[in-house]
């Protein structure tokens, strides 16, 4: 058969000869056949294994027959709410809702409900109250089980019990959901599949689980004292390896248990081989065209995926709980088989924009044992430095990157997932760090140190800024070495737990210090199941159970995030505030090393003097006009009536094209003249 989209209609289906479909999948994306999209891999898994599949995509939840496109499944349906957890989609960290959703068409916004795998399953319940429903993807992975929700401020309940669904399948879920399809094929009751790893059920009698299970406290419990809230999230942490995790049980009263098997195993190469050589189009449906298309797309289609999991450990990130710390790598003959596809792609213009995963820089598993004993449970593979038993090589990531290059039709290979340069530093070759400043960045690399002061860095799970501060010296070695002028720019996090004005005033003179202003910052965003999540709702590391500060006031949120952007005139208000609680006064004055100058502000946050303009203000120009600007031209035409100065007053009278950072220029001209303080009083 021709290779084609799967249906998302009952003439498609009809066209394939079907008369009922296996699994229809309802999804909370648009129906993208990309392998970067985890609906596209399972749903080409199962169809791989004979299944028949349909897909559903951005059901009308406020409407029942949304969800009867193709009738009742034959095994049931599958629910993801989408790439992206359908929260972090819909709302910015001060919880305003985004203006653009990347995996809807045309970018539109609206298309899929909040808490979007909850309502799916609802909708389903409500018209077909006995067809098994099997939940996955990001958002009901995370959700497994009891987990601080952000935008509601309180411990919601594991995802299982909220949206009535069967079974989860958290991970990646190839395992497990080839073997609930083939459970389900067989005739096994959906409440008796309670023996597949990598997956999450709910039951009323908890006799049948292993001997060695960990009950953790019920949700009641849990919902009482934050403290043992935190215990409980890090046994959970603790026991996301596949190799030495345990069955973990949670109580929610009368409505039963949650039980969460064991992580299912990772993928063998040739296994991952298999997943990315399905039959996928590599692009969005055709019916999203006029509607200009799924701009997810975009940075995905030309980029190859080489790995997943992370031994990185972040401590803000929920990787561990998803994809796991064991490192899985496609073959050479797999990439370079997708890249030979790509240059045949009419779009194709002969730069691949990525070859990586959650770490690009990762090829192997991080040592040697974890291939019978899994990964530690109680430390890391970097943090707080690199293991000693750590295994670092760029050698196969190097030699991959040149095959890709030299693949006819293939002009540049750029590298934009994640460097960890902490790994970098821990390899003692060169040679990759050659490769990538030679070949695979365009004038930049970015790197996430994340944050400076080392207390922050501490509950962060990075290395010290002194690992930093090193790779930068050796990237700028290299870097003359390769005779290019090449820059680098650091990812940076305000707000996270342990960072108080102080080390958010710290993070501000470091901005300054390299030069560097940047146009965004990000505040930390507690999403769920992360270990600093856990820190922001419990008030403590889960891991010591010592005391973490955290700054819950979206003021100081709002403080610290101004401060890495404190040249922009709308934050000077809270640039100032900060700067005076933090006991930093000597930053706010006319010395180089100050972050801002003392002048006065109106209510509005304002300049006195000047007005902020929107890009089509065309009043813009004729700023200088205005009443406060007059006075300090008339006070500089008395003080300066033989200085050669005089000729900036002339052409301000004359109106000059500039924009409101006239009046600042022309203030620090005036420093000159003795005059400072008394312009200070109309400024």
């Amino acid at each position: 058969m021709e290779r084609d989209y799967l249906p998302i209609c009952m003439e498609d289906m009809k066209k394939r000869g079907w008369t009922q479909a296996d699994f229809v999948f309802v999804i909370g994306d648009a129906y993208v056949d990309h392998p970067s999209f985890g609906p596209a891999i399972i749903s080409r898994l199962l169809e791989r294994y004979g299944y028949k599949v349909c897909m559903i995509a951005q059901p009308d939840w406020k409407n029942d027959k949304s969800i009867d496109v193709f009738g009742r499944p034959r095994l049931g349906f599958l629910v993801c709410g989408g790439n992206m957890d359908s929260m972090v989609n819909h709302y910015s960290v001060s919880k305003k809702r985004r203006q653009k959703d990347a995996y809807s068409p045309g970018g539109q916004m609206g298309l899929r409900p909040d808490y979007a795998t909850t309502v799916y399953c609802n909708l389903i319940r409500r018209t077909y109250k006995d067809v098994p429903i099997i939940i996955g993807g990001i958002e009901a992975s995370l959700r497994r089980m009891a987990h601080y929700d952000y935008w509601s401020d309180k411990l919601k309940h594991s995802i299982l019990v909220d949206s009535s669904a069967d079974i989860l399948s958290y991970g990646m879920g190839e395992h497990s959901m080839i073997e609930i399809a083939e459970a389900l094929d067989s005739g096994i009751d959906v409440k008796d599949i309670t023996f597949v790893r990598g997956t999450c059920y709910r039951t009323k009698d908890i006799s049948g689980v292993p001997e060695d299970s960990i009950i953790l406290p019920d949700y009641d419990s849990l919902s009482k004292d934050r403290l043992e809230y935190a215990r409980s999230f890090y046994t959970q942490y603790i026991n996301t390896d596949p190799y030495s995790a345990k069955t973990l049980v949670e109580g929610y009263g009368n409505r039963g248990y949650v039980v969460q098997n064991p992580p299912a195993y990772p993928l063998t190469q040739m296994e991952m081989d298999d997943v990315y050589d399905l039959p996928y189009m590599n692009n969005y449906h055709p019916i999203y065209e006029e509607a200009g298309g799924i701009p997810a797309i975009s940075e995905i289609k030309f980029s190859l995926t080489s790995n997943r999991g992370c031994f990185g450990g972040c401590s803000f990130c929920a990787l561990t709980f998803h994809q796991g710390r064991i490192i899985q790598t496609r073959s050479h003959e797999s990439l370079i088989k997708e890249a030979e596809r790509m240059t045949h792609d009419p779009d194709f213009k002969g730069y691949i924009h990525d070859v990586g995963g959650p770490t690009a820089n990762f090829r192997h598993k991080s040592c040697a044992k974890q291939d019978k004993y899994g990964v530690c449970t109680n430390k890391q593979c970097l943090f707080p430095e690199p293991c000693r038993n750590l295994k670092v090589d760029h050698k196969d990531y190097v030699e991959l990157l040149r095959k890709l290059e030299a693949v006819p039709g293939v002009k540049k290979v750029f590298i934009r997932s994640g460097i960890r340069f902490d790994y970098v530093m821990a390899d003692s070759n060169d040679e990759f760090l050659k490769e990538l400043c030679e070949k695979h960045i365009s004038g930049q690399l970015r790197v996430a140190p994340e944050h400076v002061s080392d207390n922050v860095l501490r509950m962060m799970g990075k290395p010290q800024n002194s690992v930093y501060e090193k790779f930068i010296d050796r990237y700028k070695r290299v870097n003359a070495k390769t005779g290019k002028q090449q820059y680098v720019v650091p990812y940076l996090m305000s707000s996270h737990p342990g960072s108080t004005l102080k080390e958010a005033v710290e993070l501000a003179e470091y901005v300054r210090d390299i030069g560097y202003m940047p146009e965004q910052v990000q505040d930390f965003y507690p999403t769920p199941s992360t270990i600093s999540t856990c820190m922001y709702y419990t008030g403590v590391d889960p891991r010591t159970m010592k005391p973490v500060y955290v700054p819950h006031n979206p003021h100081e949120k709002a403080m610290q995030k101004a401060l890495m952007m404190y040249r922009k005139p709308e934050n000077y208000d809270l640039v100032k505030e900060a700067l005076i609680k933090a006991g930093r006064q000597d930053l706010i004055g006319f010395d180089k090393k100050c972050l801002i100058a003392p002048r006065k502000m109106d209510r509005k946050g304002e300049h006195q003097g000047q007005r902020s303009y929107g890009k089509n203000d065309k009043s813009k120009n004729n700023s200088i006009n205005n009443g406060k600007t007059a006075k300090i031209i008339k006070l500089f035409h008395r003080k300066t009536q033989n200085h050669p100065g005089r000729r900036m007053l002339k052409m301000a009278k004359t109106g000059i094209k500039g924009n409101s950072s006239f009046a600042e220029s022309f203030i620090f001209g005036c420093v000159a003249h003795a005059f400072v303080l008394e312009l200070w009083q109309i400024v």
